[in-house]
């Protein structure tokens, strides 16, 4: 894991070293082991290294070719390095380092372009070979990577804070992307962002941009959601699933040169990880558990279910408890650490974790995404019961978090326009090669949505700690299998059937059969008290009303029922208006 930035310039000029220099600090926490540049001509590249495979500087970035002159800057992680090295080798290359950075340049200078469709991890790099920027993102966007054009200059970054640290960037806010983000809880896919000069490789593309400014955008990896030719029984298909899920926890927990933990939430797709990990053997394994004061309406915490499995495995577990007032005071560096608006509760949960966990160990394996691809969330039942409607519709009435006509009324005539996530997703759900409407579903979900939503919001909130998340469940040979999964099987036994059948006797039944759970921050989903005193701060606050973007009389609507105010997924209306303009606030 680590922080990249680049600079291509177009006009002649020589690429700013002190613009390289601001980008470079706002990644430092991304990459706290060391910093590294290279410039070569019309290009400078950035790197801020965090340690985790192949410690010693040998591999350190950017990492240049001396033969050719190519050189790499890359942040990720790659599971496959092994094979590929050997593979090199054979081939004659010759390599310098032992670890996964490297195999990435040598891969590139043998297969060119194709090279990203050998490569089994997380990743976003970008390789300056002659006079062409190649740069690519992994196929489910686990990792950031962002850009910004202009006639002069092409510059790429981790975070959208590095380029406008840089300079000459247009932070007008995106209308297009303002709509998607109040539709989708926070989401903005790619290639958009709140910015209008800032925006962002999709997964599973590349992009190459040329001396001219010219660029050109290859889709990679797309993900078919078929049943296969030849048909499976349910338990050919649980095992499928079971041996994919464990080389996938393997290979996350093999590939580090540093000890790995578990973040252990108390529900079924961490827990299962533990189990995994316990069953390869693996020893003296650390865990990692956070919770919250209590609400009338919510537990604030799950330790009642990750501390017997802690327990049944003998882990090194380690618990925080962080009381409402410690909440409310870090809330701000958590907005700080948030690349783009995030509406989620629990932003600030894995940002207090991590904080935490990075005083013990420098990677993890997270649960994140087997609710995606396995159908674990309570709207995908009621989607697939729904049989009136377009596919559009079916999927809007259980997960939007405002209609079009309730956006229209939240926001002041200048930023009202067309239905434009409405066509987004219908032209998504649309898209060939898925069976049925839930295989649509599940693809748009954890293609599209997922990137970023929980995805980019663990890799920020560890990043921010200098602390790796690893998410098996987001394997790339693990997603494939899943869409290929018959629909029944996952929405069985109120969703994620299958994984409920692999960890039967490998965790306890009561995580199991628990109702579905949420990271619990309920100070942020039932607003009363500081935190209600804190949101109408940031509403009534003379910036706000200076911007220009909510209708007064919807947040004056809002702030006098909060708590009667929630999206069909159960998130806090109010706290979404106050959590992007105070992030507008700190962000500018």
């Amino acid at each position: 894991m680590c922080g990249i930035a680049g600079e291509f310039r177009f006009d002649g000029q020589a690429p700013d070293a002190q613009a390289m220099a601001r980008m470079l600090a706002k990644l430092a926490r991304r990459g706290p082991d060391a910093e590294g540049q290279h410039a070569d001509g019309a290009v400078r590249l950035g790197h801020r290294r965090l340690a985790i495979i192949d410690l010693s500087p040998r591999s350190a970035q950017p990492m240049v070719d001396a033969a050719t002159g190519t050189a790499l800057v890359f942040n990720g992680a790659l599971y496959n390095y092994p094979e590929l090295r050997a593979e090199l080798i054979a081939r004659g290359h010759a390599f310098h380092s032992d670890g996964d950075t490297e195999v990435i340049l040598r891969a590139f200078l043998e297969w060119g372009a194709a090279c990203v469709e050998r490569l089994h991890g997380m990743f976003a790099f970008a390789i300056w070979n002659r006079d062409t920027l190649f740069l690519a993102r992994d196929r489910l966007g686990i990792k950031p990577l962002y850009f910004s054009a202009t006639p002069q200059a092409f510059r790429f970054a981790s975070t959208p804070q590095a380029l406008i640290a840089a300079g000459n960037v247009d932070t007008r806010i995106d209308p297009v992307a303002l709509h998607h983000l109040f539709t989708l809880h926070a989401v903005v896919p790619a290639p958009r962002t709140i910015y209008q000069g800032v925006r962002k490789l999709a997964p599973g593309t590349t992009l190459t941009v040329n001396a001219r400014g010219a660029t050109v955008e290859r889709r990679y990896w797309s993900l078919k959601a078929q049943r296969p030719a030849t048909p499976k029984s349910a338990a050919e298909w649980t095992e499928a699933i079971h041996e994919s899920l464990r080389q996938a926890v393997k290979k996350r927990i093999e590939i580090a040169d540093v000890k790995v933990g578990v973040l252990l939430s108390g529900g079924l797709d961490s827990s299962l990880l533990v189990a995994l990990l316990a069953e390869q053997g693996v020893t003296d394994l650390m865990t990692f558990s956070v919770g919250f004061e209590d609400q009338p309406e919510e537990r604030g915490s799950e330790f009642e279910y990750s501390d017997p499995v802690a327990a049944m495995y003998g882990t090194r577990h380690h618990k925080y408890l962080i009381p409402n007032a410690e909440v409310l005071r870090r809330l701000p560096e958590a907005v700080d650490a948030m690349s783009e608006p995030m509406f989620a509760q629990d932003a600030v949960a894995f940002y207090l974790l991590a904080e935490q966990v990075s005083k013990t160990v420098k990677v993890v394996q997270s649960g994140q995404g087997a609710d995606e691809v396995f159908a674990g969330y309570f709207w995908y039942p009621r989607m697939a019961a729904e049989t009136a409607g377009s596919a559009l519709e079916r999927f809007r009435r259980h997960y939007f978090d405002r209609d079009h006509e309730e956006f229209l009324e939240m926001v002041q005539p200048a930023w009202r326009g067309p239905d434009h996530t409405g066509e987004l997703v219908a032209a998504r759900l649309a898209e060939p090669f898925a069976d049925e409407f839930i295989d649509q579903v599940l693809r748009l979900d954890t293609t599209l949505l997922i990137t970023d939503d929980p995805v980019k919001r663990v890799d920020n909130m560890t990043m921010a700690w200098g602390l790796e998340a690893r998410v098996p469940f987001l394997d790339h040979h693990l997603v494939e299998l899943a869409a290929a999964l018959p629909p029944e099987l996952k929405l069985a036994s109120e969703g994620k059937h299958v994984l409920k059948q692999i960890a039967r006797g490998l965790i306890p039944d009561a995580v199991i059969d628990r109702k579905k759970g949420y990271f619990p921050m309920p100070a942020l989903k039932y607003v009363r008290g500081e935190f209600l005193d804190f949101m109408r701060g940031i509403l009534d606050s003379q910036a706000c009303r200076a911007r220009g973007l909510y209708n007064r009389a919807y947040v004056d609507k809002l702030l006098a029922a909060p708590e009667q105010h929630h999206t069909r997924i159960q998130g806090s209306k109010l706290w979404h208006l106050a959590l992007l303009e105070f992030w507008l606030q700190k962000h500018g």
